[in-house]
């Protein structure tokens, strides 16, 4: 970082945690000035009420349905911990109400919530350091919850409650701790428990968190939320004091690697949200009456999409650090709004700024509504971009460096942005969609998966049975409910057209046996419609992964055509390839091998994680993630493995219609992100790393060339006398497409054979040749907005030339390009 440029940061890896010394810095810095928050042991000051929203503020998003009963507090709850110590006695599912709690405003209801989170020898914070074999899910019913100090979250736990009715988390005046609900508690000594980068599979959804009763001059919190991938918040209400002088503020986020956060609304604060992590995403925000909406303490890359702003003083502030010594390394904002707000974005870029590239940003289609100021340089107060006292809106405006594709171009203003495809709008929004939680059917419109015969533990075939519970659902036009557990296959499971599919804290459906294990013949685990099917599929809450030897697997494959007018969706849907208790893929089974080139093959564990074929069109995608691990969930030190699964997420759909929303994709051997012949495709955030044992051995190994499927050949890519590190997979690949519009991505390549020394902070020696390839000849419309890159000498390729390099475009840690434009 250039606030320290004297110096070299050495990555140093502890387990899977991966230790930035600039990162580091950076946080414990934002942390001092936090301390009253993150200290906090009471309140100061007197009580005061929340004023209502002024009457000239629009109303606010319907989150809050109207009251009724939910089918998740009805159904039957027979789900199962397959790999736990103890499976026939851990609970998976609590509702907090059998725990004591009253929710009826007036008990205190703290111990007995605490004691629905962690009962069954759960993985506490500072006592563990992840586990696969302990999730939970903690219900809570309709009513008003009093807490008198933070509900401490724990590992792989939802936190749910009613939609129809949200359930309040009322803090008391007397209240104590960092959050209503503390996501990461901190440990003696100042260390966040887990390590933020590895805090995965977890939710908060469908709740009122008010702290209206506490005074407005204490510093409280509602939700401390460091977290990574596979992680999610949404349909979150949050009251805040909007007196002279509140201090209170609604999610902090002072660390992590990636997460989804969407339909929250906030009310009042000093700040609403306050906001530093490696990449994220986040949709359809709404702030009413805060000091400052969003606080951007720090980032790489962050994403904000359908973001509300109404009476604030301050949209977006991201100068922290100043002009001489920037933190936030880049914003993409778009499909948002302004309203009767002083400054949309405070800004401490300029043309002499450090690092060159900080604080980029880029903004397409946000309305004004009587803001007086659009961008404000915050050290001098100098007007960049005006506001209005009317209405406007920026078509698109930039800052930072600018690739179109020759480059780097340094801009500060308005620009063409891309033709976005009708195809992809809704409106002239980018569509977008939040996770179905069928809130208005009652519980027997679902089939539960082991009412109807599959047994999840993860020993027994579950094909037939499963099998049978998906096409009868369909039939029925019923949901099928996959309760918790770990589901064996021995051969494709087919999903049809018509098909709703839900689970329990994350079942697993895992591969298993030879007619998964041969490289020559891929079979997908997990299939959905025969090619050229038309349809919907909905699919939410679940795990696909393999078990030992799995070198043909398909984890998921997509046929499905359907419509723009009514696409098919996936929410919170992960592949999971390895590192965890009964995956005969774990530390016991495939340790690294830095000594060794030769291939383990009981450790080729995936052909592909998830293939879009051409037949398919239209599928919306959130918060996904597809990993093959790199460590050992389950290991008390999270220690590194060798895991081979061979391609990340291949789109080769013709007609394509897809969207990405808050995605990632890591550790595959020959690439992450590969859009092959097709059309119309939105993404963002995107954030790959490459598999951390290459290139030992290269991407070429172990996985054969399959030019049917488009691969990329490293052959002609990597000619005789390449540098290994040539031999790598592409974090993100184009060829033959058009439209591929993606909106921040954070494309990493942190190791070279284990060793981190090649991604150091201002190191000369990097991990890798390139990251981000596409064809000159048959690609057109390719934008990326904000691609931030670690470890790769170059940050795009056209074919085999390199037109953006990383010592050009410096930044906080990675290196980014504003605009990359491929006409």
């Amino acid at each position: 970082m250039y606030l320290f440029k004297s110096l070299i940061f050495l990555p140093l890896v502890f387990g899977e945690k991966l230790v930035i010394p600039a990162v580091q810095s950076v946080i414990g810095k934002q942390l001092e000035q936090f301390s009253g928050y993150t200290d906090y042991a009471g309140p100061t000051g007197t009580v005061k009420s929340l004023p209502t929203p002024k009457a000239k503020v629009a109303a606010s998003p319907q989150v809050v349905a109207a009251a009724g009963d939910y089918w998740y507090e009805t159904i039957t709850h027979q789900g199962v911990s397959a790999f736990n110590s103890n499976p026939s006695s851990y609970k998976v599912y609590r509702n907090v109400k059998s725990y004591g709690a009253k929710g009826d405003g007036k008990t205190d209801d703290t111990a007995a919530i605490q004691q629905a989170i962690s009962d069954g020898a759960r993985c506490a914070p500072g006592s563990c350091a992840s586990s696969s074999t302990t999730p939970a899910v903690v219900y809570f019913p309709a009513g008003t919850y009093v807490v008198s100090s933070s509900i401490i979250d724990y590992y792989n736990t939802q936190l749910i409650g009613n939609p129809n009715n949200l359930p309040v988390l009322k803090a008391t005046t007397a209240f104590s701790g960092f959050g209503v609900i503390d996501g990461a508690q901190y440990q003696s000594g100042g260390v966040l428990p887990y390590g933020a980068t590895n805090i995965f599979w977890r939710q908060v959804r469908n709740f009122i968190i008010d702290l209206t009763a506490i005074p407005a001059s204490s510093e409280a919190t509602a939700i401390h939320w460091p977290t990574a991938q596979a992680t999610s918040l949404q349909n979150i209400v949050i009251k805040m004091s909007s007196d002279a002088g509140t201090k209170h503020q609604g999610v902090f986020v002072e660390a992590g690697s990636g997460g989804m956060m969407n339909d929250l609304v906030f009310y009042g604060g000093l700040k609403g949200a306050v906001f530093g992590n490696q990449q994220f995403t986040v949709r359809n925000l709404t702030f009413y009456n805060a000091v400052t909406a969003i606080s951007q303490i720090w980032d790489w890359g962050w994403t904000y999409k359908t973001i509300s702003v109404n009476n604030c003083t301050v949209g977006l502030d991201m100068s922290n650090g100043g002009s001489a010594a920037q933190t936030v390394g880049s914003v993409t904002f778009f499909d948002s709004s302004f309203t009767n707000t002083k400054i949309a974005f405070n800004v401490s870029r300029n043309a002499t700024s450090a690092p060159p590239t900080g604080g980029s940003l880029v903004i397409e289609n946000v309305a004004l509504k009587n803001v007086p100021t659009a961008i404000l340089f915050g050290q001098t107060k100098t007007t960049v971009l005006a506001g209005t006292t009317g209405s406007s809106t920026i078509t698109a405006w930039a800052s930072g460096n600018m690739y179109d594709p020759n480059g780097p171009k340094n801009v500060a203003g308005s620009f063409t942005p891309p033709t976005r495809p009708a195809s992809l709008l809704s409106g002239n929004k980018y569509y977008g969609r939040s996770k179905p939680q069928y809130a208005n059917l009652p519980s027997t419109s679902f089939s539960s998966a082991r009412a109807g015969g599959a047994k999840g533990d993860g020993k027994t075939d579950d094909t037939a049975a499963l099998q049978k519970v998906i096409t009868a659902a369909a039939s029925a036009g019923k949901v099928v409910y996959i309760d918790a557990g770990t589901y064996k296959l021995t051969k494709t499971l087919f999903i049809p057209k018509g098909s709703k599919i839900v689970g329990e804290g994350y079942p697993v459906l895992m591969s298993s046996g030879s007619y998964f294990a041969n490289i020559n013949a891929p079979q997908a685990v997990v299939q959905i419609g025969n090619a050229g099917d038309p349809g919907v599929v909905e699919w939410s809450d679940t795990i696909v992964s393999t078990q030992g030897p799995q070198a043909g697997a398909v984890l998921i494959k997509w046929n499905l055509a359907s419509s723009t007018a009514s696409p098919s969706g996936m929410w919170d849907v992960h592949t999971r390839v390895g590192g965890t208790t009964g995956s005969s893929l774990s530390l016991a089974n495939c340790p690294t091998t830095p000594n060794s080139a030769t291939v383990n093959n009981n450790c080729i564990a995936a052909y592909m994680s998830m293939h879009v074929a051409p037949s398919a069109s239209a599928l919306y995608m959130e918060n996904v993630w597809l990993w093959a691990a790199d460590h050992d969930v389950d290991d008390a030190s999270l220690t590194q493995i060798t895991i081979f699964a061979g391609r990340g997420l291949l789109i080769q759909s013709t007609t394509g219609n897809v969207w990405l929303v808050g995605t990632s994709v890591e550790h595959h051997a020959r690439y992450q992100y590969q859009f092959s012949k097709t059309q119309n495709i939105f993404a963002g955030q995107i954030q790959t790393e490459t598999a951390y044992y290459q290139p030992n051995p290269g991407a070429r190994q172990p996985f054969p060339m399959n030019a049917t499927i488009d691969d990329p050949n490293f052959d002609a890519n990597c000619p005789s006398g390449s540098a290994a590190s040539c031999s790598e997979a592409w974090g993100l690949r184009v060829s033959a497409s058009k439209n591929v519009l993606v909106y921040g991505a954070g494309l990493y390549s942190f190791f070279n054979n284990y060793n981190t020394s090649c991604s150091a902070a201002d190191g000369m020696t990097l991990c890798q040749t390139g990251l981000v390839l596409y064809d000159a000849k048959a690609t057109t419309g390719f934008w990326i907005y904000n691609l931030n890159t670690v470890g790769a000498t170059g940050m795009v390729y056209r074919d085999a030339s390199r037109i953006a390099t990383w010592s050009y475009n410096r930044n906080v840690y990675p290196s980014t390009i504003v605009v990359f434009s491929s006409n």
